[in-house]
């Protein structure tokens, strides 16, 4: 997650899509062929806030801890760390213990080109990276206000020509080569949860020196995979990292996946190589898939009804071997108002607007009737999702919406100018937008559709240049904070806040509760603020998705996940199986 986390990081709302020609795969080579419906923007962590950078960040680099592959709930266990921190009582200061023996990838960028030992100062210098100004990172939003001293070191160096990364701070400390020391400006329960994500990433110093700029396209990291050669292309190839640690897949797992232990005790990763492809349009991905050149893929919508009925797959795609995978996301979709822009004070616009969307005919055009309603922003499974609340804005009620818009000053929408709505450009993404064109028509509301490439998307929800925008979030870590914090006011563009929304009464409230250990007290406050974000429509509350996910019978320990980025490493191919089922085809 993460814009990832991400989703994860946050997702915004670019269907899934595929498109891109690669040769076809022997059969009897260890390969995994995988999608990725965004172009890649780079490889450096510090910048990868939205779900497809996130994922192929996760292939190079690591943090220090990660999550269970085989586990639910979401469990957090060590990945460079030794092991899990020793933490103070008072819950401000976290001890780690650095894995000794791994290595930075090889790389011109270290004496003889081999890469050297990570030690705990590495953690360091990453962070204070991330928290640089001069960096611009997306990530920021995940320090801000954590750490004691890094607020001010970065408010020190802000407009210096240089940064002095030696300089000490007083919560992020190399105590040893192997000891690493983090001190909290204040109880923050969710901590550990930042340290597995992409943005806490480990980078070297000398690569960032050697490459400046170029950094971006050039990664060096710890993790299962290496890029030889990254060249914005819609063909990305990784191979297996020669100098890869000591690393094993699972040996234990929750009831849930205990049949994908055959691979219990192997060392990881398990194929030799990942091929992504980078498509924008579902069809082409949807044909190759069928042909067995995409070992998984997400149904597109246009081709649901045929594939699944009764939430069973089709016999001609089982008849395949091809397996169905169904499973909730935490994840949520909506439409965003820029509060940057005075029209979006007026809470009766925002409310109007909201009662003359058809969300019954949205779930039905776009998600086969698949997805739950979002009556605020926290998803089912997560506690602060009342399942009893009912938004008093949502459901299409055309008569409601023209009484609520005339009360806002606008009748039948005269004097309103017209509002630009901002989507990635695809072809679902554009089928959306003109949905919600034709919802808003019906109360004399005027949008302009304004489509845009995913980077440049992107970067204008940074540059808070965009009125209106489709968008989705996906979990970063399993804790209603996540979803909360995008309305949260010193979070604003180009930090994960892209409404800029800033309310001092729910900062406060939001403030609060992040210091709160989880109890019933603090669910409760989370209910509260979900239901005020609610009824003050701060979004357009759109769905809470699933997954439709269907594999091939040669791939190996897949499951749906929202939060395992580094998925890929877990991942097997069945080469004999692979080769018997291509015959089907």
């Amino acid at each position: 997650m993460k814009m990832r986390n991400i989703l994860l990081v946050l997702t915004l709302v670019a269907a899934s899509a595929l498109t891109g020609c690669a040769k076809k795969q022997d059969a009897s080579e260890r390969v995994l062929n995988i999608v990725s419906p965004a172009e890649i923007k780079g490889f450096d962590p510090a910048m990868a806030d939205d779900l497809y950078s996130g994922r192929e960040i996760a292939k190079i680099y690591e943090s220090l801890l990660a999550y269970h592959w085989l586990k639910v709930p979401y469990e957090l266990i060590p990945n460079l760390a030794e092991a899990m921190p020793e933490i103070s009582k008072d819950g401000i200061t976290y001890t780690f213990k650095i894995k000794k023996g791994v290595l930075f990838q090889d790389d011109a960028a270290f004496p003889n080109g081999k890469g050297r030992e990570i030690e705990a100062a590495d953690f360091v210098y990453s962070l204070k990276r991330l928290a640089d100004a001069k960096t611009t990172a997306n990530g920021w939003w995940v320090l801000d206000g954590k750490l004691v001293g890094l607020n001010e070191w970065r408010d020190k160096y802000a407009k210096q020509p240089t940064t002095n990364y030696d300089e000490e701070v007083a919560g992020l400390k190399a105590l040893d080569k192997y000891t690493l020391q983090f001190k909290l400006a204040k109880p923050f329960p969710q901590f550990l949860y930042t340290l597995a994500m992409g943005f806490t990433s480990v980078v070297s110093k000398e690569v960032v020196a050697k490459y400046g700029p170029e950094f971006i396209n050039h990664p060096v990291g710890t993790g299962p995979y290496i890029l030889p050669k990254f060249d914005q292309g819609k063909r990305i190839v990784y191979t297996k990292n020669p100098t890869f640690r000591e690393k094993f897949y699972p040996t234990d797992a929750s009831p849930e996946y205990k049949d994908l232990l055959a691979d219990a005790g192997k060392k990881l990763p398990l194929v030799d190589k990942l091929i992504v492809n980078v498509i924008v349009e579902s069809q082409p991905g949807w044909l190759k898939f069928n042909k067995g050149e995409i070992d998984y893929y997400s149904i597109p919508k246009d081709n649901f009804a045929t594939a699944v009925k009764d939430n069973k797959l089709s016999p001609e795609l089982s008849g395949k071997g091809i397996e169905l995978m169904i499973s909730p996301m935490l994840d949520l979709t909506y439409t965003g108002f820029n509060y940057e822009n005075k029209l979006f004070h007026n809470v009766k616009l925002r409310r109007a607007m909201s009662l003359a969307f058809d969300e019954k005919k949205s779930n039905e055009l776009f998600y086969n009737n698949t997805s739950f309603y979002a009556q605020g922003a926290i998803p089912p499974g997560i506690a602060g999702q009342n399942k009893d609340f009912k938004n008093p804005y949502k459901g299409l009620d055309l008569v409601a919406a023209k009484k609520m818009l005339a009360e806002a000053g606008y009748p039948e929408g005269k004097g309103l100018p017209e509002i630009v709505y901002d989507i990635p450009d695809s072809t679902t993404s554009r089928q959306m937008g003109e949905y919600f064109q034709k919802q808003m028509e019906q109360i004399g509301i005027k949008i302009k559709i304004s489509a845009s490439p995913w980077p440049e998307f992107q970067a204008k929800l940074k540059k808070r240049d965009v009125q209106m925008f489709g968008a989705a979030w996906g979990a970063d870590y399993p804790d209603a904070e996540n979803f909360l914090q995008l309305f949260y006011g010193p979070n604003s563009s180009p930090g994960s806040n892209s409404t800029n929304y800033n309310d001092p009464a729910f900062n406060k409230q939001f403030e609060v509760a992040t210091k709160m250990q989880d109890s019933p007290v603090r669910t409760g406050l989370y209910e509260k603020m979900n239901k005020t974000l609610a009824e003050d429509v701060v979004v357009i509350f759109n769905m809470h998705r699933q997954a439709y996910t269907v594999r091939h019978g040669w791939l190996k320990n897949y499951h749906n996940s929202d939060l395992n980025n580094d998925i890929y490493q877990y991942l097997n191919v069945d080469t004999a199986k692979k080769e018997e089922l291509l015959k089907k085809f």
